[in-house]
């Protein structure tokens, strides 16, 4: 018996070990949707002041949660939370389409300076061909697109939309894209799983007109690959865009989780799902990913573990087979935690944990992005607790993109320890740099003892800050004997630059 109980005993601290680790380059994001003010604001009718108010807090809850990244709604309806010459401020903003913020500020603007305060990156979603979410015709503003140039719209179902096909919808979202990418300090650009629009049963998308007249070389029986070139090439497109203005900024899609079903194709995954990219959106997601279209990928897998007709294990798998060595983070359906209309397996334990962990199983996976802000805020079955005792407990860097080509900035220089009566000041130079060797942040290593430690455990970074100073007394961990301290310089490629010589002082 006793034999036993220690065998017992030695397995679970085996699993708590392996449960435990953390990597040190990690993606945590968070998505902050703003369409129907379903995270941000809470409601259309908010003075600016409490709108800033309620975005410092979320802000607050995911720095405390060790997040790294936010993806934020700035165009929903081919409207902006931004000032733009392009498109209209959007009505979930300010209640009216075209009014904006009063007294003013700039959304964006206020969200990335407080999110870079933070080290947290901004990724800017955008939905590429959505006008409008309903057929109420009356939200959009008078001086909007849709009433200067009508030819660029289709109605299907109940919505509005740009026409994928025509050349003239291209040219624009390239304009709008350029605009936000040039005139903001952004990490990002980021697409959801909107593109031809999900199918209204029993009517068929009104391009029929449009493929007639400019069939670019296919054949009339071939309308579905004429969808998915005009999809494939305003994502080409986009990305030269992006890359022509800031080379390291991102380009990321967060497809629908299935992208075809094996029945269906010998490549697709084990799942039986209603709804497919290629075949339905005419999103080639796997053919972005192999020519380099797209930076990054995050694959909703909003269903539970064994699931019958999608299982997120197997859907996890297999995007970490099919993902062509691009960064890969998985989108997580947090707000279904809880949920009373949810199955059992949302209801009765925290299913995203055991998603967790069973990511750490596939190396390929570089972390997670969460559906949405709103449960953190209001920490659904505990998640926020998991995070920080568990999964989040340290801090962690946004892995570096292995698309995109970057290089390390100089190293912090003059690192020293100066003491002020009971107060203990770590400081060291500035690095100026410029583009994407810009310093986006330094990170602060603490070891005990005289020597530096593994620089590869998270366990050992003090802290992320944009300061060239801290108080080592501000911190609730009580330095006391010999310390080393190390400092590093992260910047807009998310290259790390070689540590700085440790300083080692008796506290």
């Amino acid at each position: 018996m006793n034999k036993k109980i220690t065998l017992l005993f030695i397995l679970s601290l085996c699993v708590m070990s392996l449960f435990a680790q953390q990597s040190k380059r990690e993606m945590r994001a968070v998505w902050i949707a703003t369409v129907a003010n379903i995270d941000w604001p809470s409601q259309r009718n908010l003075t600016s002041k409490a709108q800033r108010e309620e975005m410092r807090a979320m802000l607050d809850e995911f720095a405390k949660n060790n997040m790294n990244a936010i993806v934020v709604q700035i165009r929903p309806t081919a409207d902006a939370f931004y000032p733009s010459a392009l498109e209209p401020w959007s009505n979930w903003l300010t209640g009216k389409q075209g009014e904006r913020p009063n007294p003013y500020y700039d959304p964006l603007q206020f969200i990335i300076e407080e999110a870079h305060k933070r080290c947290i990156e901004v990724h800017v979603w955008l939905n590429p061909y959505r006008v409008l979410n309903s057929d109420n015709l009356g939200i959009l503003n008078k001086n909007h697109l849709f009433y200067k140039n009508r030819d660029l719209f289709v109605k299907y179902g109940d919505k509005y939309y740009f026409n994928p096909g025509l050349d003239e919808t291209r040219e624009f979202l390239n304009k709008v894209v350029e605009d936000v990418v040039e005139r903001y300090d952004i990490d990002a650009v980021h697409f959801d799983d909107y593109f031809y629009p999900y199918r209204v049963a029993g009517e068929e998308f009104p391009d029929a007109a449009t493929f007639k007249n400019n069939p670019r070389g296919f054949a009339p029986n071939q309308r579905d690959d004429w969808r998915r070139n005009n999809v494939n090439m305003v994502i080409n497109e986009l990305q030269k865009t992006i890359k022509s203005l800031k080379p390291w900024v991102e380009f990321g899609i967060s497809p629908f989780g299935v992208w075809r079903n094996d029945n269906v194709d010998p490549k697709g995954s084990a799942t039986r799902a209603g709804v497919q990219n290629y075949d339905d959106l005419y999103a080639d997601i796997l053919k972005w990913l192999k020519e380099g279209s797209i930076d990054y990928v995050a694959p909703q897998l909003y269903w539970e573990i064994g699931k019958k007709v999608a299982d997120y294990e197997i859907l996890a798998k297999w995007w970490s087979e099919n993902s062509f060595g691009k960064n890969l983070y998985i989108g997580l359906y947090n707000s279904q935690l809880g949920l009373p209309e949810a199955n059992s397996a949302w209801r009765k334990g925290n299913e995203l944990v055991r998603q967790l962990r069973l990511n750490k199983n596939y190396p390929q996976i570089d972390g997670a992005v969460f559906y949405s802000a709103k449960a953190f805020v209001k920490n659904k079955l505990g998640l926020n607790d998991s995070l920080k005792t568990n999964f989040y407990k340290y801090p962690a860097v946004c892995p570096v993109n292995r698309n995109i080509e970057g290089e390390p900035s100089a190293q912090p220089q003059n690192i020293k320890v100066l003491r002020d009566g009971k107060d203990a000041f770590l400081m060291w130079d500035e690095v100026e740099e410029e583009g994407g060797c810009q310093i986006a942040y330094y990170l602060v290593y603490a070891f005990k003892g005289k020597k530096v430690g593994d620089m590869n455990d998270p366990a050992n970074i003090l802290i992320r800050t944009t300061e060239n100073c801290i108080n080592l007394r501000d911190f609730e961990q009580k330095f006391r004997g010999n310390y080393t301290f190390v400092v590093t310089a992260i910047n807009r490629y998310k290259h790390e630059s070689v540590p700085t010589q440790g300083v080692t002082r008796r506290m």
